[in-house]
């Protein structure tokens, strides 16, 4: 079963200033992503609210950093790029935003399997 992360509850529970329809656009990605973080593990009731957290924290990522490299600006033909060996992308930023929102819960491992 897969948990539902609604606009509602990204807007009125999470804090989230994204319009429905640029919730909507992020939400498959967030969700993906968020659902490969815990394994595909579901979580109990208990951890729900902190998994769409989750949830709502990887939509703001891809939502303004997209899921590619992040850094730089173009002006016409002039690029400037702020990529230091490899830099960041929006998917890494997504997964920071969204581990943070996890702690506590057992659905972030850090042991030996």
């Amino acid at each position: 079963m897969a948990v539902a992360v609604t606009h509602e509850f990204y807007a009125q529970t999470y804090g989230g200033g994204l319009s429905e329809s640029a919730f909507g656009l992020s939400l498959p990605a967030a969700s993906r992503h968020v659902r490969w973080l815990v394994g595909g593990v579901e979580p109990c009731e208990d951890e729900l609210e902190a998994y769409r957290r989750a949830v709502c924290a990887a939509v703001d990522a891809f939502a303004e950093f997209g899921e590619g490299q992040v850094g730089g600006f173009a002006l016409g033909d002039f690029k400037v790029t702020h990529y230091e060996d490899e830099g960041t992308t929006g998917e890494e930023i997504a997964t920071d935003a969204a581990l943070k929102e996890l702690v506590g819960t057992s659905l972030v491992f850090c042991g030996v399997r």
